[in-house]
């Protein structure tokens, strides 16, 4: 948020005539400034702003909004300044995605992109670049927090002594989670498909090459890539590592950002590439993604041939197209190790893999696994297979799929003994809390604070604001 000078504490619309000898005018206050934090002030329309935000997004105040609010902005200021003197970094990547997420939330709740200009009175460009600052401010903050609280650690003992003093009715509710076994199938593409898909490439390599057009606007009409397609194919400064290899050695090798790459194809479909700057070990380029669209057909083909491993998985015969050759009970492990295209699964008999902040896991509470896994997975017994459906995969391509329930874990209180991570985590999260408090409760003791009178009475969450 810009800094705002205290020469315009109040801003007053222009004295009204009402036609009325008894009120010759009308001196109205829009906006003033309630609160200043060291050099920042706090307006009124800023308080009213965070709590339409909050009403938007469904949040709820512990507290007097009229006090939480402007306190909790007030606190995001000690964190914000504290992240500018510590030059807290924050990529344009992390900005651009915070954006998009909230723009998605707030048109999923509203139901359209033109029901959410129409209620902003903005074009979405207008929302996007509204927007950008305050999440910036945002990424600020958290970094810095991240930053105060990174060497937190807590001990076995500790945990256990944390259980040990927890009132029955605070122990933690843990949800139920399951265990899931996946095995994936890709339907074939078509080679005409591919050859339409890369011709329209070619077509927009050979516009751009002309001076038809530029790779920024073609990228905007026709990628597939929607995170980048909005911002005309770009991509932020990444390592090769973070790259798909095919793609990764095409953008690597790109010295001209005038030229335009041959057509690579990747695990996500087929680009063209153009090389934006080069830094060190991370390149920024533009890209144009297309998906070759499978058909029905090829669709219907897979699906039948997954029908036939769900009977076999079920009766333990081995499907006709392994030819007699398989000894034994057919498993689904089996089937996993012969027939599923899904590389993060399958040298792992197909299990699925819950990646959080807290590390990794096999356990997944529904309402983190993809919808329509979590759709196939409920009704489920344990060690069943369910029926073949069609998903989406995490590289944006549908997939028809099959599952196993593997393991489910009804919700309950938590124990020690078998949710010591739950409980470790909890433990963590009081630590975490306590230190980010304690340090604004220091800072406000080294900072200029002046309140509006009106706000010298509230039960506020952080002493010393009061003096």
């Amino acid at each position: 948020m810009n800094k705002r000078i205290l020469a315009i504490l109040v801003l007053l619309v222009s004295l009204t005539s009402l036609g009325n000898a008894q009120n010759d005018s009308l001196r109205a206050i829009v906006d003033e400034v309630i609160w200043v934090v060291g050099d920042e002030a706090i307006l009124k329309s800023d308080v009213e702003a965070m709590r339409l935000q909050s009403e938007q997004e469904g949040l709820r105040w512990s507290g007097d909004p009229d006090c939480s609010i402007p306190e909790q902005i007030a606190v995001q200021k000690l964190f914000l300044n504290q992240a500018i003197t510590d030059s807290v970094e924050v990529t344009e990547s992390e900005i651009t995605s915070g954006v998009e997420q909230y723009i998605e939330q707030m048109i999923s709740m509203i139901g359209s992109r033109e029901k959410l200009e129409e209620y902003q009175k903005k074009n979405m460009a207008q929302i996007r670049a509204d927007l950008r600052e305050s999440f910036r401010e945002r990424q600020m903050v958290q970094g810095m927090q991240r930053k105060l609280t990174e060497n937190i650690s807590v001990s076995p003992a500790e945990v256990r002594r944390f259980f040990k003093d927890l009132p029955q009715d605070s122990i933690p509710f843990v949800p139920t989670e399951v265990e899931v076994q996946i095995i994936t199938m890709q339907p074939r593409i078509e080679q005409d498909e591919i050859n339409r898909v890369k011709e329209e490439l070619r077509d927009y390599t050979d516009r751009i090459n002309k001076g038809e057009s530029t790779f920024q606007t073609l990228a905007r009409f026709y990628s597939e890539d929607p995170g980048s397609a909005r911002r005309g194919g770009e991509l932020d400064y990444t390592s090769r590592i973070e790259l798909d290899p095919a793609f990764a050695n095409v953008a690597f090798s790109l010295t001209d950002p005038k030229k335009v790459s041959k057509i690579v194809e990747s695990e996500f479909g087929f680009h063209i590439i153009q090389l934006i700057d080069k830094r060190g070990e991370k390149i920024k380029v533009r890209h144009i993604l297309r998906k070759p669209v499978m058909s029905d057909e090829a669709v219907n083909t897979v699906m039948t041939r997954m029908d036939s491993l769900v009977t076999a998985i079920r009766t333990g015969e081995a499907p006709e197209i392994l030819g007699g050759h398989f000894k034994g009970t057919f498993t689904f492990e089996d089937g996993v190790a012969l027939f599923s295209d899904d590389k993060d699964t399958r040298n792992n008999n197909g299990l699925m893999a819950n990646v959080t902040q807290e590390g990794r896991t096999s356990r997944f509470k529904m309402a983190d696994l993809p919808a329509e896994v979590a759709k196939a997975v409920d009704g489920l017994e344990v060690g069943a297979v369910s029926a073949p459906f069609l998903m989406m995969n995490n590289r944006g391509k549908s997939v028809c799929a099959i599952v196993k329930l593997k393991n489910r874990r009804e919700g309950h209180k938590a124990t020690i003994t078998e949710d010591f991570q739950i409980m470790k985590n909890v433990v963590m999260a009081k630590q975490r809390e306590k230190v980010l408090h304690d340090w604004v409760v220091n800072r406000i003791k080294s900072t200029y604070v002046r309140l509006n009178e009106r706000y010298r009475d509230c039960k506020f969450e952080y002493e010393g604001w009061v003096r």
